[in-house]
């Protein structure tokens, strides 16, 4: 198997998610600045021209980072970072939901919206942009209300994909100028924890 992957969250999702369970395989760097997303031997890969993608030694492809991440659960179930009980998969399931939703929807409407790199993929609407930019806030702010409780991870008492999924959206805001509010204590501690991980460096 390899992993062609490049700069960006859903790529990082997926490295960050193979190191927390010690999975190495070899990647394959697509460079998106040159558009190597878009030519047509990468087109065979994936339609859309997105990454990452994973090849399987067989030619067989899987293409969205969380379908690749459930793949890799399932060849390799230690650690279980979508859960181990009915319960606990749910609970990552509808965390990961609305980390994918509430905060990666919100912070990557900007990103879509205002740099030129999707200019060709969509039609951009600016305005659009900064309300999402002005929505950013309240959003982080409302998952600081749901980790008033004290849990230490969005699911629980233990790390899931849904923190990488909102850990990266942190990672995204802060690249497109659209920090944690400084006020979201209980975020920042579960930040903190995130990002002190070792797999964050993945």
């Amino acid at each position: 198997m390899k992993l062609h992957c490049g700069i960006g969250p859903n790529s990082y999702r997926v490295r960050i998610f193979m190191a927390e369970k010690g999975i190495d395989l070899p990647l394959v760097e697509v460079d998106l600045m040159k558009g190597e997303h878009k030519s047509r031997e990468f087109l065979k890969l994936n339609s859309l021209g997105q990454i990452p993608v994973l090849e399987l030694d067989d030619g067989a492809v899987i293409t969205e980072s969380i379908a690749i991440c459930r793949y890799l659960e399932e060849l390799h179930p230690e650690p279980a970072l979508f859960g181990r009980t009915a319960l606990e998969r749910a609970r990552v399931e509808m965390w990961n939901r609305r980390a994918e939703i509430e905060l990666f929807g919100t912070v990557g409407n900007v990103a879509l919206h205002s740099d030129p790199m999707f200019a060709e993929r969509l039609t951009q609407f600016p305005a659009f942009a900064e309300t999402q930019r002005e929505l950013a806030p309240q959003k982080w702010r409302w998952l600081d209300r749901e980790l008033a409780d004290g849990r230490p991870f969005l699911a629980g008492d233990f790390f899931s994909v849904a923190d990488i999924t909102a850990g990266v959206v942190a990672w995204l805001g802060d690249f497109f100028g659209m920090n944690v509010p400084g006020d979201t204590r209980h975020v920042a501690a579960w930040l903190q924890r995130v990002r002190s991980r070792p797999s964050w460096s993945a």
